[in-house]
C-alpha cells in the first residue's frame, strides 16, 4: 500500500474522520480543508502563466478560510466539509499565486540590480 501519511505531515493536517471526504468508504489522507488547499495550490501553480490577479484581490481570497477557522475555534459553530473545501481552494490558490509572484519579483529585483 502507498503510504500517504507524508501528505498529512506536510499540511499539518489533523485528519479527523468527521472533517474528511471519503471515496469508496476510504478516508482521504487529508481533511476537507487541506484537500481544498491542495487543489487550490495546484490550480494556482498551473494557471499562473495565464491568469493574474491583483495582490489585494489575492489577499482577500485568503480571508474566508481565516474567518471560518477562527469562527469555529472561538464559537460552537461547525462549518460543513464543502465550505471547508471551498475556503481551502480559495486560500490555496491565493497563497500559491502570492508565493510565485513574490519569487518572480525577487528574481526581477536581483536581475535588474545586477545590471
Amino acid at each position: 500500500m502507498l503510504d500517504t501519511n507524508w501528505l498529512a505531515r506536510i499540511f499539518g493536517c489533523h485528519c479527523l474522520p468527521n472533517r474528511s471526504f471519503y471515496f469508496r468508504q476510504k478516508q482521504f489522507p487529508i481533511c476537507a480543508r487541506c484537500t481544498g488547499e491542495l487543489i487550490g495550490i495546484l490550480v494556482g501553480i498551473i494557471s499562473f502563466p495565464f491568469v493574474h490577479f491583483s495582490i489585494l484581490f489575492l489577499i482577500l481570497l485568503l480571508l474566508p478560510l481565516i474567518f471560518d477557522g477562527f469562527l469555529q475555534l472561538l464559537t460552537t459553530y461547525e462549518s460543513k466539509n464543502v465550505r471547508r473545501c471551498i475556503t481551502g481552494i480559495l486560500f490555496g490558490y491565493a497563497f500559491s499565486q502570492l508565493i510565485i509572484m513574490s519569487m518572480v519579483y525577487v528574481y526581477l529585483l536581483g536581475y535588474n540590480h545586477a545590471r
